[in-house]
């Protein structure tokens, strides 16, 4: 996502981004409608190797991964104002499904980080998939080649756990599942850069705060030094 708002300022639903065909992609975020930009070669390549990789341990399974783009609408039954495309998604749950999109939390979502979208990501889809109740939150950056991995408890997001390139990440939500990094960034090495996209340390931890995002998982985030 761009960070600019797409659309004149009018709340819209999800009945509302059905009717667009303008052949842009967009996310809802609370009936405020975001342009989506388009994926680097990196991204794709992580996103791919990614979802292979988890695709081969689901083959015969209950549970299916899917990757962008896919609608997810976090809060179909209620205002349906939300609708979101993450990189990747793991479901396990069949009913969830209408055919078009998917209605409510996926068990697991992966968002990889980009010039145009890191802040957007950290912070207001971390409080977005946190509210929505989804149990396993991955946050991939390919350029420090490091993941982290946010289990939810008691509705909230645990202090993230901090993995890096030579590091085995198992999926809790899949039992039995583990991710080699050394996989998934061994074509990762084109360094993403975009200088109006630095993000100021004091903003960063301001928003965090203001998202109800505690002490400890903001010290978490802001120790990312490729943030700012």
């Amino acid at each position: 996502m761009n960070g600019n708002l797409a659309k004149e300022l009018v709340k819209y639903t999800y009945k509302d981004y059905l009717t667009w065909d303008d052949k842009i992609r967009y996310e809802l975020i609370n009936g405020t409608a975001y342009a989506l930009a388009s994926p680097t070669r990196t991204h794709q390549r992580i996103s791919m190797e990614l979802s292979g990789l988890i695709w081969q341990f689901l083959r015969g399974k209950l549970c299916e991964v899917f990757h962008a783009p896919f609608d997810v609408r976090l809060n179909a039954d209620d205002f349906d104002d939300i609708v979101v495309q993450p990189d990747i998604i793991v479901v396990c749950d069949e009913s969830k499904h209408d055919g078009k999109s998917l209605k409510g939390a996926p068990d697991m979502v992966v968002e990889i980080l980009s010039p145009s979208n890191s802040l957007h990501d950290i912070v207001t889809k971390f409080k977005l998939y946190q509210n929505a109740g989804v149990r396993e939150y991955w946050i991939v950056d390919p350029n420090t080649k490091m993941v982290q991995v946010y289990i939810i408890n008691n509705g909230k997001y645990d202090v993230g756990s901090i993995y890096r390139d030579d590091d085995i990440i198992p999926i809790h939500v899949l039992k039995g599942c583990k991710i080699n990094l050394a996989d998934i960034f061994q074509n990762a090495d084109e360094t993403e850069i975009d200088g109006n996209q630095i993000i100021n340390k004091s903003k960063l931890i301001n928003v965090l705060k203001e998202c109800g995002i505690n002490d400890n998982q903001i010290e978490k985030i802001i120790n990312n030094k490729n943030l700012y």
